[in-house]
């Protein structure tokens, strides 16, 4: 399979946004807009559609449900863990760790559904939509609480005025119903889907500056080796002490070592925090995608 292909897409996309910015008259000023534009609705119909379109079967797909929350609770646990890590700790900047965990535990729902489709076929898309279901809601709230946290703000009611966690909670409440949309809004909702893909990454190109990263250089590269090497580590792990079967194994393989989510910096950003070095940190994970993705579905697989 050709991992570099799968993921050209995405990093063209940041490079697009990044040299727009830089080299032409469309500046912060036109991004920060089109930040808006995602964060308050591109992005949560996105969400909603990913999560509603295909149903849910808790019963059929349980050990897979609980092995996709055993491994995110895994990621989310280091993320959160790094401030503590000895030797790590100390170099750690409190509010440049709540915006960037994120990006330990979260990733890239449209690659992996390219990707899950392409290793089992309609049986592949199903298990990761499933996943999708009932990770994203967790990893979403997981997102958010730190930063509320630190910006002492509100738990509760930054959860509630979040859009995307309006999204997420709104979709698997309506998933569980059996409600779906409508065939004549599909075309609508899957070119809306299309463009927060695409301004999403755009913006976080057009967002990033990479010489933030030597800021914070150890929570940088701590915050990728999680999401890249433990997490499919764990993953092998935990499929193989929960016996699961070998497709659901591999998909729960791929979805370990998947690109962390490009909404990472538009949520970074729309809360006050440093979009530019959380924009630097997924486009490090879509390159890092290249290694990781060979790595568990090859080596550990």
């Amino acid at each position: 399979m050709n991992f570099a292909q799968l993921l050209f897409p995405d990093f063209s996309l940041i490079a697009c946004g990044f040299l727009l910015c830089r080299y032409t008259a469309l500046d912060r000023a036109v991004w920060e807009q089109v930040e808006s534009l995602v964060y308050y609705f591109l992005f949560p119909v996105l969400l909603f559609h990913s999560i509603v379109r295909s149903p849910l079967d808790l019963g059929a797909a349980s050990a897979l449900i609980a092995a996709g929350l055993l491994l995110g609770v895994t990621g989310i646990a280091l993320a959160y863990s790094l401030p503590w890590w000895p030797a790590l700790g100390r170099h750690i900047d409190r509010r440049e760790h709540a915006a960037s965990a994120q990006v330990a535990f979260r990733f890239n729902s449209f690659i992996g559904l390219a990707l899950a489709e392409r290793l089992a076929g309609p049986q592949g898309l199903l298990m990761i939509a499933v996943l999708i279901g009932v990770c994203v809601p967790l990893f979403n709230v997981a997102a958010v609480w730190p930063m509320a946290r630190h910006a002492k703000q509100g738990f509760v009611g930054a959860l509630l005025r979040n859009p995307l966690i309006i999204a997420t909670a709104t979709a698997l409440a309506a998933n569980l119903l059996g409600l779906r949309i409508p065939g004549w809004m599909e075309p609508t909702v899957q070119r809306i889907g299309a463009a927060s893909l695409a301004l999403g990454l755009m913006a976080a190109g057009a967002g990033m500056q990479i010489g933030k990263l030597a800021e914070a250089k150890s929570l940088a590269i701590a915050v990728l080796a999680i999401k890249h090497a433990f997490m499919p580590l764990a993953a092998a792990g935990i499929a193989w002490a929960m016996r699961l079967d070998g497709a659901q194994a591999t998909i729960l393989l791929a979805f370990s070592a998947l690109p962390t989510a490009s909404s990472c910096y538009v949520l970074a950003s729309r809360m006050g925090y440093n979009g530019a070095y959380v924009a630097g940190l997924v486009t490090l994970s879509t390159l890092m995608g290249l290694a990781s993705l060979p790595f568990a579905l090859g080596v550990l697989r």
